[in-house]
């Protein structure tokens, strides 16, 4: 469903991010984000004019993770900032993320580690698109998204769980039609604790 006909109005600013996964040869798998500013229209910083066509900011981060969402190496870059060198001298602050886990209170780590002026406002922001990220490139290749085992693997009675995605929206509620219809299986179960998979909402912060 489209959004509604907006009035008459004028674009000022265009603010763009963009993510994408990558698995690698060595079995790990690399997310990149990158964060785009631009604006219609020459722009007077306070470091000089940004002619009309530049970006504002162009900013980048890449994780490499292992099939556990475990963070191995982090990497960030500036290429396009207010301040050139300066919003740059920040980057290597994002090494802080290695050892972290995208499903283990995520969001808050990154806040802990990275708020205020130990990081780049905009940089950090993008670590909020990460776990989710990341959950939607591991469906159907790690994660198998019909019985909730990792691809490739059959499941135990042990290890028997919904699919991971389910009770997570609205859509995809346990008692909601979409289960009944496309996982019949798991309509109407509420998963005992045990069962449940790390909430990536309530963990990640």
């Amino acid at each position: 469903m489209p959004l509604s006909p907006p009035v008459s109005r004028q674009l000022r600013h265009r603010r763009a991010i963009r993510v994408e996964a990558f698995e690698r040869d060595d079995g790990l798998w690399d997310i990149e984000a990158c964060l785009t500013d631009e604006k219609p229209r020459d722009v007077h910083l306070a470091t000089g004019v940004r002619p009309n066509g530049l970006p504002i900011h162009e900013l980048w981060l890449r994780i490499t993770i292992d099939r556990k969402l475990t963070i191995v190496d982090a990497e960030a870059s500036s290429e396009w900032a207010p301040y050139d060198g300066l919003c740059a001298a920040s980057n290597p602050a994002y090494r802080s993320l290695i050892g972290l886990n995208l499903l283990q209170n995520f969001r808050r780590e990154v806040n802990r580690l990275l708020r205020g002026i130990a990081g780049c406002t905009h940089i950090t922001e993008l670590c909020a698109v990460l776990p989710t990220a990341a959950i939607q490139a591991f469906a159907g290749d790690v994660w198998n998204t019909e019985n909730g085992s990792p691809s490739g693997e059959a499941t135990t009675p042990a290890e028997d769980q919904p699919p991971f995605q389910l009770g997570r929206c609205n859509a995809l509620r346990f008692d909601g039609p979409a289960v009944a219809e496309y996982y019949p299986r798991w309509f109407g179960r509420k998963p005992r604790e045990s069962d449940e998979r790390p909430d990536i909402e309530k963990k990640t912060g």
